[in-house]
């Protein structure tokens, strides 16, 4: 059973390494952090927030619930246009247990190449909420955290509240 690793656990900020062969035991793991994504709410999760160095993701269109699962994803291009919008983690909660949310500015739209489950190269070019999730998700492969965009006072903020939940 996967458990969820919260803000403050060091997997979190580990450079997670590419998939070579798409195993039972990686598709399983992702059949898994998808279902645990839905029981939370969420739209997305990366490999990392399981305690898996591994670079694969799942996320969730959530204007139409299409399931997308990502294996070595890498963002090939970005807009120069960006977005400020509200943004939130399944590893960083607050002291209701639920997530922390704060205004994070990213590309608009990004260009994105991944292998699909199947084994099969994809591409697509994202934007809106979507470019949102895919970016926030990669970043995760990278150790980084939506936090770590926040100006000094907005992300002691949010800090402030996940030290509250210990």
């Amino acid at each position: 059973m996967l458990q969820m690793k919260l803000c403050g656990d060091l997997v979190l900020r580990e450079k997670c390494a590419p998939i070579d062969k798409i195993t039972a035991d990686v598709l399983k793991t992702m059949d898994e952090m998808t279902q645990m994504m839905l029981d939370q709410n969420g739209v997305g999760m990366a490999a990392p927030q399981v305690g898996v160095t591994k670079r694969f993701l799942v996320m969730m269109n959530p204007e139409t619930n299409e399931i997308i699962q990502m294996i070595n994803p890498v963002i090939t291009w970005h807009s120069d246009e960006t977005a400020v919008i509200e943004e939130g983690c399944l590893s960083v909660l607050g002291p209701d247990n639920l997530p922390v949310y704060a205004n994070v500015t990213r590309p608009a739209r990004v260009a994105v190449e991944w292998t699909g489950i199947d084994g099969q190269r994809n591409t697509a070019e994202m934007s809106g909420i979507m470019a949102r999730i895919v970016q926030h998700e990669t970043d995760h492969l990278d150790g980084i955290l939506f936090i770590d965009y926040l100006s000094p006072v907005k992300r002691e903020i949010v800090m402030r509240k996940v030290r509250r939940r210990k």
